[in-house]
């Protein structure tokens, strides 16, 4: 007579979890999103006296992306970093006047089909259209941006190159005219090209 097996509950689980096939993450197009704030980034160049090149930074972020597409991200303009705190200064209360603007706002309606089938690790290059608001003016973007799926609720989207931002386009001329004459500056170029990075979770 062959000997019979008999298995415990514990084995039954086991054998039961062994058997079972990992769950596909949920596809991108499902849920809301928001923005990561402390694993996004937004950097410019400014160039003064035509030759003199400086790096500027923005740290704070908010902001979120519908389950119909509908994206907005927010940028702290009082988190500006240039280095100088007297530039700083300069740049919060005289060019961008956060008391009365605080925020710079990025919108977009993206396509959630596009994503829906992205793996983890996987990225994909896309257009993307949006809308700049500075202090309550709009200016029109169109650049390619790259998406990766960081995990199975993590999304990170990238510029492929830098944006360039006109002064004129979002009437700014006239404070960076205010920064020229207070730096004793002979030219600060009016177009600036901006890099992004910006993260995002379900």
């Amino acid at each position: 007579m062959k000997p019979i097996h008999v298995l415990t509950p514990a084995a039954l689980l086991l054998t039961a979890a062994c058997a079972q096939t990992p769950a596909e993450p949920a596809p991108l197009a499902e849920g809301a999103w928001s923005v990561d704030g402390g694993a996004s980034s937004l950097s410019y160049v400014s160039v003064k006296s035509g030759e003199i090149a400086e790096a500027n930074s923005f740290s704070g972020f908010s902001g979120s992306v519908t389950a119909d597409g509908a994206a907005n991200v927010e940028i702290d303009l009082a988190t500006i970093e240039t280095k100088v705190d007297i530039r700083n200064e300069r740049m919060r209360d005289i060019f961008f006047e956060v008391a009365d603007f605080p925020k710079a706002t990025v919108t977009a309606q993206i396509d959630p089909a596009a994503f829906a089938t992205l793996g983890v690790g996987e990225s994909t290059v896309q257009p993307l259209k949006a809308t700049v608001t500075v202090k309550g003016v709009e200016a029109p973007i169109e650049t390619e941006v790259s998406v990766t799926r960081t995990g199975e609720d993590g999304v990170l989207v990238t510029s492929i190159e830098p944006v360039i931002l006109y002064a004129d386009a979002l009437e700014l001329t006239g404070g960076l005219a205010t920064l020229q004459e207070l730096a004793g500056l002979p030219s600060i170029t009016p177009a600036v090209p901006v890099s992004f990075s910006i993260a995002f979770t379900r």
